[in-house]
């Protein structure tokens, strides 16, 4: 009987102890998958920029050691870090995937500060552009072409969001 009541007696603080957090639990259920969730993303996209820089590392290093590049080039002070400008080209083809509620003028300067940003990130990985040097439809083309080198470099950009394209100008 004595240990009965002991065993009821620690059910019944159990209850009291845990109750409260499985209420919370299944209140906050949608916050904390959403919290883990963008946790374990932000984890991967690091794991990612920390693979791509790896590889960078290693691709210049072996230039370097051929002599076809030049690592002063690298440290001017001017230069923007490969990960700024991969969160730039982020931010901008955003931007760009949603200019549909914005001015032909909003929409160009984007699409200019995109392209300025491709031809950076190209330079940084010694990949060859044509951006500059092109218009129109070509330029697109170029564009698309660009995104995909840099893609198979490691550099991932998002993908645009279906049923949205980009004004022509």
């Amino acid at each position: 009987m004595e240990v009965l009541r002991l065993l009821l007696l620690a059910v019944a603080l159990a209850a009291v102890v845990f109750l409260p957090v499985l209420i919370a639990l299944v209140v906050c259920t949608d916050e904390i998958v959403d919290r883990l969730t963008c946790g374990y993303s932000e984890w991967r996209e690091r794991r990612r920029e920390r693979r791509l820089i790896a590889r960078l590392d290693e691709a210049v290093d072996a230039d370097a050691v051929a002599g076809r590049v030049d690592l002063g080039a690298l440290d001017r002070v001017d230069r923007r870090p490969l990960e700024q400008i991969a969160a730039d080209l982020r931010c901008l083809r955003r931007e760009r995937a949603d200019g549909t509620r914005r001015a032909v003028v909003w929409h160009s300067s984007v699409l200019d500060a995109y392209d300025d940003r491709l031809r950076l990130a190209c330079r940084a990985l010694g990949i060859t552009e044509h951006l500059a040097e092109l218009a129109g439809v070509d330029r697109q083309i170029e564009r698309i072409r660009v995104e995909a080198e840099l893609d198979a470099a490691g550099l991932r950009l998002p993908a645009s969001r279906p049923g949205q394209h980009e004004r022509h100008h």
